[in-house]
């Protein structure tokens, strides 16, 4: 099997290059563009909601004039957007038919009345899904300190984002995993799943991996985890989940839900942690799953379980970050990305991360 990794570096302009037109190369506007500087941005609104999976006519392309600056704002120019899974039950719980979608984003500052903020400088923003958008600088986060000029900077929406933090904080504040325990991960080949899986054998863990396709086995198994195994190919979930560990599990980092959770959790061992991070199984459900009952494992094997967002650490969000930054530079952590050329193809991308076809995180490249 061939693995593409992508690697996409953004190399600063020789000084000895021209200025854009009407910016001056201090990055402020120079006379011939005060007059007119309008910026149109692109956005993809929430055209209808989602009823059972998305679908490309749910969403609908518009376009916004900006204004200009005012002091203390920034103009900012999205060059990696993010497609999550949680988009899917946020955009009903938090938005109106109407609605810009919910995201985050790498951008490019372009323009800046803010002297906290240069021209030229990389952020992380959660403006959601649009090509520009103006900011006054207290919804956006500079890169970490340090970061490798030969590192894609979209690994700020994935491995070294919120998906990293998530595995990050979900094993060591939520599982409390420990050296020599047995971790179990589904959606293994995921953005979050993927971290958690080398996390863990970081922590000196070993790491059983559920994935959907024999790529994603595969890949599974090429960045480290012990065991690994198809789930929609195996005649028995139960016997995989057995076979794989046949002492069961101290910890399961679930990201799936369903009728995958219903049957690990009788594999856990006695005092095991379960850590609730998603349920990508029923977000697509017109009609709620019913599933066995979770209490009587629960009570006769004193388990604990735990649902968990990651804003819950967000004082904790720089040392995050520099841990899972060391860790990708140092090669411990490996990264693949699935990127989709075009804004245009947002929704496209959007749905089929949410049918699984992406490995590791799903990017949008503008």
């Amino acid at each position: 099997m061939k693995m593409l990794f992508c690697f996409i570096k953004s190399k600063p302009a020789p000084m000895s290059s021209p200025a854009p037109l009407g910016i001056s190369l201090t990055g402020t506007l120079s006379p011939c563009c005060l007059l007119h500087r309008m910026v149109t941005a692109k956005v993809w609104v929430l055209k209808k909601h989602f009823e059972g999976f998305p679908k490309t006519s749910d969403f609908d392309l518009k376009k916004i004039e900006l204004p200009n600056l005012k002091d203390g704002e920034l103009l900012l120019e999205s060059v990696f957007l993010s497609v999550d899974p949680y988009m899917r039950p946020y955009s009903r719980r938090d938005m109106k038919e109407g609605d810009i979608m919910i995201g985050t984003q790498v951008a490019r500052i372009v323009e800046s009345k803010n002297p906290a903020f240069t021209v030229g400088a990389f952020v992380v923003a959660r403006s959601g899904w649009r090509t520009h958008f103006i900011s006054d600088g207290k919804d956006i986060q500079l890169l970490p300190s340090g970061w490798p000029e030969s590192l894609p900077k979209s690994l700020a929406l994935g491995t070294v984002g919120m998906p990293g933090l998530t595995a990050y904080f979900g094993l060591l504040e939520v599982c409390k995993m420990k050296p020599g325990e047995t971790v179990l991960v589904n959606a293994a080949a995921g953005a979050v799943g993927s971290v958690v899986g080398q996390l863990a054998k970081i922590g000196g863990c070993k790491v059983v991996g559920c994935a959907g396709s024999d790529d994603k086995v595969a890949y599974l198994k090429k960045i480290g985890f012990d065991e690994a195994f198809n789930y929609k190919t195996v005649t028995s979930l139960d016997e995989a989940l057995c076979k794989a560990s046949p002492d069961g599990y101290d910890c399961f980092f679930d990201n799936v839900g369903g009728e995958f959770a219903s049957v690990a959790i009788n594999q856990m061992k006695k005092y095991g942690r379960i850590a609730v991070c998603g349920a990508i199984s029923q977000y697509n459900d017109s009609v709620p799953q019913k599933g066995p009952y979770v209490q009587v494992p629960m009570i006769f094997k004193e388990l604990q379980m735990e649902g968990f967002i990651v804003t819950r650490w967000n004082n904790r969000r720089e040392e995050g970050l520099k841990a899972l930054l060391k860790w990708v530079v140092e090669g411990k952590v490996k990264y693949h990305e699935q990127v989709t050329e075009g804004f245009e193809n947002m929704p496209m991308a959007f749905i089929g991360m949410l049918k699984g076809e992406n490995i590791g995180k799903a990017i949008v490249k503008v």
